[in-house]
């Protein structure tokens, strides 16, 4: 099978790279305007001991110091699961051009459900949202990812 998302694969390396830190399995990936992977992470808010570093401010940040600027015009993101509201504010203030996510999130998602903050009229930039990409195999890793770790606490 031809692998249509690229950088989506690379999320997906990254949240099994975190799930084995023991981090929520959460990856991100920045692709430039020409194509290249600008920027990845995985969650690391356990190691660093930060709520915010979320992958997907992990790699926000790793790319605006790469290129030097706040904003990220032309530049669209991969994830593999909705962002919260708090990465869905950065996204919307790094001027990201598309935002690709696997897996929706019923719970903390900040777009589909709670704040839906690109629903927001007040927002000054919406980035295009597709959803739904390779959402079987990010669905997949939190699932396990959560069983193995009810299983070890009882």
């Amino acid at each position: 099978m031809i692998d249509r998302f690229p950088a989506m694969q690379r999320a997906l390396d990254e949240a099994t790279a975190a799930a084995e830190r023991g981090e929520v399995p959460v990856g991100a990936v920045l692709v430039s305007p020409d194509g290249a992977i600008c920027a990845s992470a995985g969650n690391q808010t356990l190691a660093d001991r930060d709520p915010s570093a979320h992958a997907e401010m992990l790699a926000i940040r790793k790319a605006c110091a790469k290129v030097g600027s706040e904003r990220l015009p032309g530049f669209d993101l991969y994830v593999t699961l909705e962002p919260c509201a708090m990465c869905a504010a950065l996204i919307s203030y790094a001027r990201i051009r598309r935002l690709y996510f696997g897996a929706s999130d019923p719970k903390s998602g900040g777009l589909t459900v709670g704040p839906k903050l690109f629903s927001q009229p007040t927002l000054h930039h919406r980035p295009e949202v597709y959803g739904g990409i390779m959402e079987r195999e990010a669905s997949e890793l939190l699932k396990d990812f959560f069983q193995q770790k009810r299983a070890h606490s009882e």
